[in-house]
């Protein structure tokens, strides 16, 4: 039996990974003393006992979490952002080519994808492997979504049963500073030279995300047709199963 801890079991990316393995009994699920949580030397000895340890936590405990980890069998999945660019890390996403599954495959530290970076890596890989849109193309990305990824205060807020801000009855753009905290991965596993111009919007709903990449040859230059467009994602993606 595959045993898994979740370090940051209480967390909103940690119940969710719970709720997933609910009713599984291929899988034994180690559980912390909820009074152990943060002792260091508990969560090091769940780590090592483990067969997998996802990490559900902020950036910085994900990097001294990763450095508990001394047994040469413990598969670790972070959920943060702080591995996603370590090119000593697979990133967690198979279906974009053979070349990442194999990586997932044969390595013991595996970064998961961020959501935003998913939907703009998916587009975006295959158009620039296909030489569709070159490296150094002027990438803008525009993306909506629900309110779930933003964290335990935004869903309280947007969850509450009072009285809602005005501002949060409608789509709000944020992030307009251009730091977003996906930016890094979205350019370098997208094989782009540099960072994309990126407008995220949450909006007054739980969860569901949709993420848009306008092309516009006849501003940028660029000959790629719609139909070259959709033969590099069908080339790219045919062998992918969860993917249509």
């Amino acid at each position: 039996m595959v045993k898994v801890y979740i370090d940051g079991q209480e967390g909103t990316t940690g119940l969710k990974i719970l709720e997933r393995f609910k009713g599984r009994n291929d899988i034994e699920l180690l559980k912390i003393d909820e009074d152990k949580r943060k002792d260091v030397n508990e969560r090091k000895k769940f780590i090592n006992a483990s067969d997998f340890t996802f990490l559900c936590l902020p950036d910085a405990a994900a990097r001294e979490a990763v450095a508990l980890a001394d047994s040469d069998h413990v598969r670790i999945i972070d959920a943060s952002t702080a591995h996603r660019t370590n090119p000593d890390w697979a990133y967690g996403f198979p279906e974009l080519s053979p070349e990442h599954r194999e990586k997932i495959r044969a390595s013991k530290r595996v970064a998961n994808p961020g959501c935003y970076a998913s939907g703009f890596i998916s587009l975006v890989y295959p158009l620039v492997k296909a030489g569709l849109i070159p490296a150094d193309f002027p990438v803008f990305a525009y993306a909506t979504s629900g309110y779930s990824g933003a964290g335990k205060k935004a869903i309280a807020a947007y969850e509450s049963e009072n009285k809602k801000p005005q501002e949060l009855l409608s789509p709000r753009q944020y992030a307009l500073n251009m730091n977003h905290k996906h930016l890094p991965e979205m350019q370098l596993i997208s094989g782009l030279s540099c960072k994309p111009m990126f407008n995220p919007i949450v909006d007054n709903y739980y969860s569901g995300m949709v993420v848009s990449v306008p092309l516009q040859p006849k501003l940028t230059g660029i000959s790629c047709t719609p139909e070259q467009v959709r033969e590099a994602l069908y080339e790219n993606y045919k062998d992918a199963k969860l993917i249509e």
